[in-house]
């Protein structure tokens, strides 16, 4: 880890100064970036760590993940990110995308299917799965088939669907309630964090678009096989102590404000810092606080972008319990479930299971208890070997604002990297990526704050993204 005193720049360098605020994917990237092309780069996080809330941490001898983050092979921002760590080889993708779907509330008892790929062009690469897929009528398979073709005409960058949401869309295109829970939801409420209703059209077209309907690897799945907090933190800070780049934890960015010369300075506590260029990489609470007057047109619309709750439930088994790396569940409140159990550390023949549960608005704020009392049986009923099995350990990790919401609409609120300050610049998921708020949202804004400032200091940078592809 870099030292949280490590000097400031020597007075003789003649290198242009950025600050970056905020020490997440979005302010990492930018730091690197920044770094990578010679420029001198003090980066402040508040917390003890780097990584946003895609961190680790530790419970007893568990090391422990805050939730469970996935990318697809078509996250290019998000691979570069890890190849720049040396962290590619930690979290491999999928050969091939396959994910097994339990659907327990079939009349005929449990059922398992699965949506994958094969090597084939799209859209040919998942008309087997599709034809094959046991949790829609053969009906409500052709129509999805004709509803994907429709979504592939779509321009998820043209502003009139922002303003529509998902399941009109869906709706007008002629997908049952059944169609959109086993297979539009199924995808969309892990990835946008909101289900059809409350998604904007734009951004349910991107996902889809994107991930399934341009490069037939595009979605297949990457996972992190250990800890997040050693590609994010340990890693990351590796690195950006490589470049010279100077990290101070516990750091919080009090005030900025542009100085007479039009430059700027950073207040934390105890120092003044100094800089030809601030990054903001902090939520749109944060950044709204910080921002100068007249720094932003109508900048209180940052406080209009709305926030998504995520919940992850943390069960430790005396024994394994199931066989597959993960699973998505139909007929059950359980969503998405993992197997951490190497990368926690957990040793002794136990097994340790995350259950990701996105959009979690009516649970969020729930008792440990009740969530037990919910979802141990629920276990129990997709996981016949979990009958019987004893529980060492249930907790539960929150996140109440894990993301900005998806709503129709949203697409107008979200800033560009540029603000009306010479010098200022903005970077979080939530700023206007075209992406929803993913790991792969956070390191594209953090490219695009890099690449403004370093176009204002006249230095030359790659384009990432192509070297990437």
């Amino acid at each position: 880890m870099p030292p949280t005193d490590a000097p400031a720049p020597h007075d003789g360098d003649t290198r242009p100064r950025a600050v970056v605020v905020g020490g997440g994917l979005a302010g990492i990237t930018t730091a690197l970036r920044l770094a990578d092309a010679g420029v001198a780069v003090t980066l402040l996080e508040g917390r003890p760590r780097l990584g946003g809330l895609a961190f680790s941490f530790r419970r007893g001898d568990l090391t422990v993940d805050n939730g469970q983050h996935v990318y697809l092979r078509c996250c290019t921002a998000y691979r570069w990110f890890l190849d720049r760590v040396d962290g590619a080889r930690l979290a491999p993708l999928q050969d091939r995308l396959d994910v097994p779907v339990l659907d327990v509330g079939h009349p005929r008892g449990p059922r398992l299917g699965r949506i994958r790929r094969d090597p084939l062009p799209v859209p040919f690469h998942l008309v087997r799965s599709l034809a094959t897929y046991p949790h829609l009528s053969l009906a409500e398979r052709a129509s999805v088939g004709r509803a994907a073709l429709a979504l592939k005409k779509l321009d998820p960058a043209d502003p009139a669907l922002d303003g529509v949401d998902f399941a009109t869309w869906l709706g007008r295109h002629g997908q049952s309630a059944r169609a959109i829970e086993a297979l539009w939801d199924l995808v969309g409420i892990p990835t946008l964090n909101a289900p059809a209703p409350d998604a904007s059209l734009g951004l349910a077209a991107m996902v889809f678009k994107t991930g399934l309907l341009t490069d037939p690897g595009a979605a297949d799945i990457g996972w992190a096989h250990v800890p997040l907090g050693h590609l994010h933190d340990t890693l990351a800070a590796k690195t950006l102590d490589g470049l010279g780049v100077r990290t101070l934890l516990r750091t919080k960015a009090e005030r900025i404000a542009r100085t007479d010369d039009g430059r700027w300075t950073v207040e934390v506590p105890g120092e003044t810092l100094d800089a030809d260029a601030v990054v903001l990489a902090v939520p749109q609470t944060e950044t709204h606080a910080l921002l100068p007057e007249d720094a932003l047109d109508d900048a209180d619309r940052l406080l209009d972008i709305g926030t998504a709750p995520i919940l992850d439930l943390h069960v430790v088994y005396d024994r394994k319990v199931l066989k597959r790396p993960f699973f998505t569940a139909l007929g059950s409140p359980v969503q998405w479930v993992f197997d951490r159990t190497a990368s926690s550390g957990l040793t002794g023949g136990g097994q340790y299971l995350a259950v990701s549960q996105s959009a979690a608005q009516d649970e969020i704020d729930e008792p440990v208890a009740a969530l037990r009392e919910r979802y141990l049986p629920e276990l129990e009923r997709l996981l016949p070997a979990a009958r019987g099995a004893g529980v060492r350990d249930f907790f539960v990790t929150r996140e109440r604002t894990a993301t900005f919401a998806p709503t129709p609409g949203v697409g107008r609120l979200r800033p560009g990297a540029r603000t009306r300050a010479p010098g200022l610049y903005l970077a979080g998921a939530w700023t206007a990526t075209g992406w929803p708020a993913t790991m792969e949202g956070a390191v594209r804004s953090g490219f695009s704050a890099a690449g403004a400032a370093l176009s204002a200091f006249g230095r030359r940078h790659d384009h990432p993204l192509q070297e990437a592809a």
